[in-house]
């Protein structure tokens, strides 16, 4: 016998041709080609691979971050808006949120004089997208978190170039 005929012999006793395709009288639906010629413990592989991976809410990567210890205890993060370049009149990278750490001890540097520091963590800034982002973040890390900062509505302006010259008694100015 082939190993079609022996699939449907497997899966279905009865089956019947109806509206050309093959009906099976346990399901009344069409007969899956690859389930149909799998043997049984590769059928329960598949269910097996098939569920959900599911992964628990509270995540800790503090322990295997690969940063000291004695930096993530007791360490605060803040979280803000980082101002606009005063360089720049564009609205690129203005809606980005951004964490920063606190100091820890910094010291001079006796042969140069520069600023030194122990502490890996002192000079990542890390950008966000959003400030819900930032937050689970820093919580999935183990860091204590504030918010600097947060928006205020701006007042809209009327912003065109010919209302310097409106004739409005109020904006008048006189040029002599």
């Amino acid at each position: 016998m082939s190993l079609i005929r022996q699939a449907l012999a497997r899966t279905a006793p009865t089956m019947q041709f109806t509206a050309r395709r093959w009906v099976s009288s346990q399901d009344g639906g069409p007969i899956d080609p690859s389930t149909a010629l799998a043997r049984p413990d590769e059928l329960e592989q598949r269910n097996k691979l098939s569920g959900k991976i599911t992964v628990p809410v509270e995540v800790n990567l503090a322990p295997i971050s690969g940063v000291p210890e004695e930096h993530l205890k007791d360490r605060r993060v803040r979280i803000h808006m980082p101002p606009k370049n005063a360089m720049q009149s564009g609205t690129d990278n203005i809606n980005t949120w951004q964490i920063e750490f606190d100091n820890r001890e910094r010291w001079e540097n006796p042969l140069m004089g520069w600023a030194s520091t122990g502490d890996p963590l002192s000079n990542m800034n890390v950008k966000f997208g959003s400030k819900e982002e930032a937050i689970t973040y820093c919580e999935r890390n183990g860091w204590r978190w504030f918010l600097d900062g947060d928006l205020k509505p701006k007042k809209e302006r009327v912003k065109n170039y010919g209302i310097n010259f409106s004739w409005n008694k109020r904006t008048r100015v006189s040029t002599k």
